[in-house]
Formats: C-alpha cells, structure tokens, sequence
C-alpha cells in the first residue's frame, strides 16, 4: 500500500468516527499476506505466522483473541486484499467464522462440536505478479457478526477463528509469468475488521441464536445427492427450531461456476429460494459491467478480453466479474416459531453441461431468542452492494430493488453530482471519502462510504 492510500484510509477511519458518533474506530489485522499454495498439491510444511495454522494449501485459520473481541463495535466492515503470486486467473475464495469448543489450539474441520459460517465469497482477478495492480481490496459490510462476536453464551462455550481460503492453480504462470517457473505458490491473503470502538467496550448480549444450514454445497444436477433429485437442479434441507425466535434472518451466498463451452459462469438464470414451501427471494446472479476490473486485466487472455465491452454486452450473460464480490443475499423472516422448517434453493433452467460445473451454496440463519423491537434500519434493508471500495475509477452500484437516485457528497456535506446510473464514474473526482446517499423507490434513504484513490 502506497503512502498516499495509507493517509486516505488514516483520513477514513477519523472522520467516520466523528460522523457516526463513536470515539473512534479500529482496524484490527487478521490475517497479514498469508501465502497460499496450490491446492491440488500435498500440504506444503512452509512456516507460517504465529497464530495462525495451515489447514490445507487453500485454507489458513486464526482465532480472535478476547482483546480483539472486546475492541470490536456493532459496525463492522471486512476487507479481503487479494495480492497477485504465481497465478494469473481467475479462482474463487472465500471468508468463514468457526466456532471451536473453547480451549482448543487446533481443531478438525469437522471436528466435533466445531460449527462453520461462510460469511464473504470473492473471485480473484487476472493478474501478473510483476505488473501493477497486483492486488484486488474487497469490502463487506458485516455488522451482523458483530452480535456473534459479542454474545456470552457464544462467547462462554467457544473460541471464535476467522479461515481464509482461496483455491489457486499456479501452473499457467508457470510458464506464462517471468519468476514462476517452478513454483506453486498462487496468492497472498489479508483480512482486515474494521469497526467502531463504542463508548462501553464491555458491551455484550446475550439472546443469540445462530445456525448453519449449507457451507458450500455444490448443487447441480448430475451427481447424486447434490440435489433433490438428480436431473433437477433443486436443494432441499430441513431443520429444526427450538424454540421461538425473533427478527430472524438468512445469510445465503451462491455463484455460478463452470467454465466449458455453455458452461453455467456464462449464462445467467433465476435462481429461487423458498422458505418453508413460500418462495421468498428471486434473483438472477451478475448483470454488471466488468469495466471497472479492467485495471487488473495485465493478461491478453481471459473473459476481459483485449478490448472494452459495452455494458449491455457485459450484463447480458455474466454472473461475476473477475476481481468481485459475491453478493450477500439476506432473507428476512421475521418472528419463526418452534418446529421443523424447510429452505430450498431451485435453479430450474441450470444444464450443466457435459456435467460440468456448480453452485456452491452457503446459508445461515442468525436471529434473537427473545422478543426484538426493530429499528429503522432494521425494516428496510435492501440487499445493496457496491464494489469495488476503494476504487480508483468506477464503482457499481447494485441493489435488488430500485434505487431511484444516488447522491454523492463529500466530506463538508457539499452535492457532487447526482446520477441514476448503476456504473457511477469516479476518474475525475479527487482522491479521498465520499458518500452516497442512495434514495429508494419506497423513498427510504441509505448512506454508504466510498474511497477514490
């Protein structure tokens, strides 16, 4: 990071705090260039950072120390920084909670008593470890989590780690990229939580109810057991609730992948999910413009093609973009009584074909064991992403109800410009934070930050 990013963000962390009304806010280091392998190759026995331990060439881990837990406001922000090594394509990571029965210094993926969320899902860009840029930030607002960070029961009974992972295959840069001969390392990972340091740090509650359903399951529809029923494209899982909860909700995160001729990264589909047989989101993944990714495009080859697309050509058949974040869909329920519940997740029109390729489905459902009087906030939350933050051109703006303008301001409060587009131009704007005012169609009104550098 240069020196004029590193002011910007000292800048950011300042001044959010006295806008939001806290003391101050934190960054808090999780995971600091962790270098990844590739992950078809036996574990390496490369050294590793104090703290953290390698569970596979893909996957690392850490545990949150109770400092840090107690440092950690109800805002928090996630940032992935993705650093380029010796793979130049595009591969899919990841972000998990585990919670681990309390002591432990290691544990068992699927370890007894060990519980697993995947709380981010990000797909890394092309690029060449000697051409700048080589590193992609990703930014995720996760102040849900911070109820997990601060609840007692949870806090009483288990460790909390934080997994990095990302899938990374090194033998294209191999020959494709000056010093990779030879090598098998693919990527460096860093995790920062930014959040809010609140006036009572020993704030804690204590009526969290939380329960994983899906982490990663590969629907499709040739392989016995990754659907309903093989031929159909439809996942099916039953739970139980043990008693009456509140202000419940669904974390549900899935992409597209296969990349053969037809494959499903190409075509894009409606997806619906049910709960308890009522269907309660529909979407169809991607529908953006890649253009803002551009800059890590160093490679002739790849969907980025050596030549600008329109957007109508982007957002006719992409599900992701190279360099993106993988949206975070949240489903509200509301109050659910005790019993046995159903989620399904139905991609009807999905081929697969020559049976290649998958949805990886995570799901979770986070929600209060006594009664909740919600917020404002709370009664209106659009599913909304905007990416990449920071930026140095464009941002997106994506959301799946209707934004009716977006307003960006700066630091003083001073109108910049207003705009309804989704693709928001950021190139002759001076570096430093602005805000967006989005306002909705019900005439709700949200607020995001974002950096230009």
């Amino acid at each position: 990071m240069n020196s004029m990013k590193i002011k910007l963000l000292s800048l950011f962390f300042l001044v959010t705090a006295g806008i939001s009304g806290y003391s101050q806010q934190t960054t808090t280091r999780i995971f600091n260039e962790v270098l990844f392998y590739d992950g078809y190759a036996a574990t390496v026995t490369e050294p590793v950072a104090a703290g953290v331990i390698r569970h596979r060439n893909d996957l690392y881990a850490t545990k949150i120390s109770a400092a840090q837990l107690a440092a950690f406001g109800t805002e928090i922000t996630l940032e992935v920084k993705i650093k380029a090594a010796c793979d130049n394509y595009d591969r899919i990571g990841n972000v998990n909670l585990a919670l681990v029965p309390k002591g432990q210094t290691t544990y068992e993926l699927n370890g007894a008593g060990v519980k697993r969320i995947e709380i981010a899902r990000y797909i890394t860009p092309f690029m060449n470890k000697n051409k700048t840029p080589n590193t992609v930030p990703y930014n995720y607002d996760l102040s849900n989590i911070s109820r997990i960070f601060k609840d007692n029961e949870t806090n009483a009974n288990y460790d909390i780690w934080m997994e990095l992972e990302v899938f990374g295959v090194p033998y294209a840069a191999q020959t494709q990229v000056a010093g990779c001969s030879g090598r098998i390392d693919v990527f460096y990972g860093t995790v920062d939580i930014i959040s809010n340091q609140p006036s009572d740090a020993a704030e804690v509650v204590d009526d969290l109810y939380l329960k994983q359903l899906f982490l990663k399951h590969d629907l499709n529809n040739y392989q016995e057991g990754a659907s309903d029923v093989v031929g159909q494209s439809k996942k099916t899982i039953s739970f139980n609730v043990e008693n009456t909860i509140y202000n419940a909700k669904l974390y549900l995160i899935t992409s597209n992948h296969g990349a053969g001729e037809g494959g499903e990264e190409y075509v894009r589909r409606e997806h619906y999910a049910y709960f308890d047989e009522s269907l309660k989101l529909q979407y169809k993944p991607g529908g953006i413009s890649c253009e803002p990714f551009r800059i890590y495009n160093t490679q002739a080859n790849g969907i980025y093609g050596p030549t600008p697309k329109s957007e109508a050509s982007w957002t006719s058949w992409n599900n992701w973009c190279p360099g993106n974040i993988i949206p975070i869909r949240i489903i509200d329920l509301g109050t659910v009584a005790a019993g046995t519940h159903t989620f399904a997740l139905d991609v009807p029109q999905a081929e697969f074909v020559g049976n290649d390729g998958k949805i990886p489905i995570s799901l979770y459902l986070q929600a209060h064991t006594k009664p909740y009087t919600a917020s404002i906030d709370d009664l209106y939350q659009p599913d909304l992403s905007i990416y990449p933050n920071p930026t140095h051109n464009h941002i997106n703006v994506v959301s799946d109800q209707t934004i009716s303008t977006v307003v960006i301001v700066d630091l003083s409060g001073k109108k910049i410009t207003e705009t309804k587009a989704g693709i928001i131009d950021l190139t002759s704007f001076s570096s430093g934070i602005y805000f967006l005012n989005i306002q909705w169609e019900n005439g709700a009104v949200t607020t995001r930050k974002v950096m230009k550098y």
